[in-house]
């Protein structure tokens, strides 16, 4: 029997071209993965910068006198001389 090297040769790159297949599922299933994660981390970064311009709005804000009294107000407080008055029984309209 004869070796047929054509045929021996075609099945050689054929089991070379499926391992060097093989070698590049494991790194682009790496890749894909991480290029998800990286995009949730881009959207996550952005609902974090816009949760903290808010915050940094609202602290210049509350840096004003007049947001500060009125905060104050809100909670219940008076100046030093005011008298505050508590009004009950009112009418659930």
């Amino acid at each position: 029997m004869r070796v047929r090297w054509d045929r021996v040769g075609r099945t050689a790159l054929l089991v070379l071209l499926l391992l060097v297949a093989l070698a590049y599922v494991g790194p682009a299933r790496s890749l894909l993965s991480t290029w998800h994660e990286s995009n949730a981390k881009q959207a996550q970064l952005r609902q974090l910068q816009q949760e903290h311009d808010a915050l940094q709005r609202r602290a210049s804000a509350l840096r004003d006198p007049r947001t500060l009294q009125s905060e104050a107000r809100r909670l219940g407080m008076v100046k030093p001389g005011e008298r505050s008055y508590v009004v009950g029984d009112l009418p659930n309209d």
